[in-house]
């Protein structure tokens, strides 16, 4: 394999890190959402309950998978690539699910629900890019 550049690395320790929060964000979905939600308000708490049971399985899959991605980006593995694609298709149908079936965004509007959404996406575009830079290079294989 060849040598990685050391901005590769801090590349992927950053996404180690963002893969770290979406874990944490994940977590507290599922072991305080509802009390997060209360106190947003009642349609926030209708909101949450009325998302379904595989909602929670997805979000886990889309931070599991990035967080499983960037270890073995660090570790030199082209699994990385995979874990990294798995991670996105869970985001688009996280988000997909939110936008197209609920009234979300009706309700609290674009400008508060989407660009959170696209800016996650994105990363989920970048990590796959970086990914297979890194494969192409020899950085993983």
């Amino acid at each position: 394999m060849t040598a990685r550049p050391t901005w590769f690395t801090a590349v992927a320790v950053l996404l180690l890190l963002w893969a770290l929060m979406g874990v944490a964000a994940c977590a507290g979905h599922v072991m305080a959402g509802e009390q997060m939600a209360q106190a947003q308000g009642e349609w926030d708490v209708a909101f949450f309950r009325a998302l379904p049971a595989w909602f929670a399985w997805d979000y886990a899959v889309a931070t599991g998978a990035a967080l499983a991605g960037a270890i073995a980006l660090l570790r030199r593995a082209r699994l990385a690539v995979v874990l990294y694609v798995v991670s996105l298709v869970a985001v688009v149908i996280q988000f997909g699910y939110v936008f197209a079936a609920t009234d979300l965004i009706a309700h609290k509007g674009a400008a508060a629900t989407v660009p959170f959404p696209a800016f996650i996406a994105a990363m989920g575009v970048l990590q796959i890019v970086v990914a297979r830079l890194a494969l192409r290079r020899g950085w993983i294989g």
